[in-house]
């Protein structure tokens, strides 16, 4: 099995570079095409002017706030997708609030790529503990997992003790969620006399991991990456 995810992980840094900004160029006349946010936003540039970092950098940014208004005015995502939000599986509402888009096809969010890193492969069970709820981030990893061939169980947050019944039953492999809430697992789990040995992986984000945390996990012989946005 291999230790990378795929032959891009092994390129040479300037064939990375040459396959990124072939990559953005190309995005940049699809969205200028295809969205009417894109359309406004980018109309001074073109793709094939994105030629190096220093070009890239010059590209316009559009600040949180500034998404907001745009979506309080062109609902439901401001006109930054084609089409309407029929084509899409799910709409999601993160803080802000900001409107986001889901799509039914693996690892639309491609976070497989931090998966595979983070030790998780084919046949593994995943303890899923990020939210199901209104945000994308359970749905983020769910689809992730299910690319590599993982099944998920979708735990969300909350409720401790049955976490701790559902992993020392079903024995996953490993866990993804926030750092605190793996904590609160594990020391649930030790009152309870609850074996949860089982994960050996985990995957983190959302929160900050401090040393003291991290190594805490390692003492337990849980591997522990952290996903950062």
């Amino acid at each position: 099995m291999s230790e990378y995810y795929d032959n891009l992980e092994t390129r040479s840094a300037d064939e990375r570079a040459q396959a990124q900004f072939e990559s953005i160029r190309a995005q940049i006349g699809h969205v200028k095409t295809n969205t009417t946010a894109y359309a406004e936003s980018l109309r001074d540039f073109e793709g094939a002017d994105i030629t190096d970092a220093a070009a890239f950098s010059a590209l316009p940014l559009t600040r949180k706030s500034g998404l907001i208004e745009l979506q309080q005015a062109n609902r439901p995502f401001g006109g930054y997708t084609p089409g309407n939000s029929a084509r899409y599986s799910h709409v999601f509402a993160s803080p802000g609030p900001i409107y986001e888009p889901g799509y039914a096809v693996p690892d639309f969010w491609r976070f497989a790529r931090s998966l595979y890193a983070s030790g998780f492969r084919a046949g593994d069970l995943v303890h899923n503990c990020f939210s199901y709820h209104f945000t994308p981030a359970g749905q983020m990893f769910d689809s992730a997992a299910a690319a590599l061939g993982c099944a998920v169980i979708p735990a969300g947050v909350g409720q401790t003790e049955l976490q701790v019944q559902t992993i020392a039953d079903l024995k996953p492999d490993g866990y993804v969620g926030t750092p605190s809430f793996l904590k609160i697992i594990l020391e649930q789990a030790d009152e309870l006399g609850a074996d949860v040995s089982s994960i050996t992986k985990a995957m983190m984000s959302g929160e900050a991991l401090p040393p003291p945390l991290h190594a805490g996990f390692v003492e337990r012989g849980v591997r522990v990456q952290q996903w950062k946005a």
